[in-house]
């Protein structure tokens, strides 16, 4: 387990091969709940090749001295990403 916002991550490893090789993260909040967004991408056993870009945005709790996994919310393309982005503009620019 973690014990500091900066040993959070999603990159998982089997023997030499990183199976999930993150690409950046943005932490989005600090404190006894952290959440992280993730920029990664999965390697392709079949292609020999890592796959396209995705992101995960993850909740964390700090239990004990160290963070757990609370939730997870992957997004799987970059048109999904996109359509957040997008339905987020929105929602801020809109007037209330």
């Amino acid at each position: 387990m973690s014990q500091t916002i900066d040993e959070l991550t999603v990159r998982y490893r089997e023997g030499d091969l990183e199976i999930v090789q993150e690409l950046d993260k943005v932490v989005l909040s600090r404190g006894a709940w952290t959440t992280i967004l993730f920029r990664y991408r999965e390697w392709n056993r079949s292609k020999s090749a890592y796959g396209p870009e995705k992101y995960s945005i993850r909740r964390y709790q700090k239990r004990n001295g160290e963070y757990r996994l609370y939730a997870k919310f992957n997004l799987s393309s970059r048109a999904q990403a996109k359509a957040l982005i997008e339905a987020l503009q929105r929602w801020i620019t809109e007037k209330s």
